[in-house]
């Protein structure tokens, strides 16, 4: 069994599906739109084949903090090596958004970064 994707809701879904695109190397397929309810979507697929679904809807409220919600956790991506871990945490950086913790290795061994990417999703960056 495997995931087949994951999903999140956003309120801005072409700056949802920009960060994921200009930061992580996603390929967006083509949006969907029910106009008889409002919802919107678009599928961004990453190296490797996992995709994640990003969705808007009418009426979209506000999850809180990543760090306080009961819900998605984070995002993890591979950056390949410590060097990638690094590279992409200070692009990241560099584009505006906060670095929660790292570059760092873990209580569990696993060198990474977490960032607070677009609209407070937290991503985390490993090797």
């Amino acid at each position: 069994m495997r995931i087949e994707h994951a999903a999140v809701y956003v309120r801005d879904l072409q700056g949802a599906k920009d960060f994921f695109r200009i930061f992580l190397g996603a390929e967006a397929g083509t949006d969907y739109h029910n106009p008889a309810t409002g919802f919107r979507s678009c599928f961004l697929t990453f190296d490797g084949g996992a995709r994640l679904e990003v969705m808007n809807r009418p009426g979209l409220g506000d999850g809180g903090s990543p760090e306080g919600r009961t819900s998605l956790s984070h995002l993890a991506f591979s950056a390949g090596s410590r060097e990638g871990v690094d590279g992409l945490t200070e692009r990241l950086k560099a584009g505006g958004y906060r670095v929660q913790s790292g570059p760092r290795v873990t209580g569990d061994g696993y060198y990474e970064s977490c960032v607070i990417g677009f609209e407070g999703n937290l991503i985390e960056i490993t090797v």
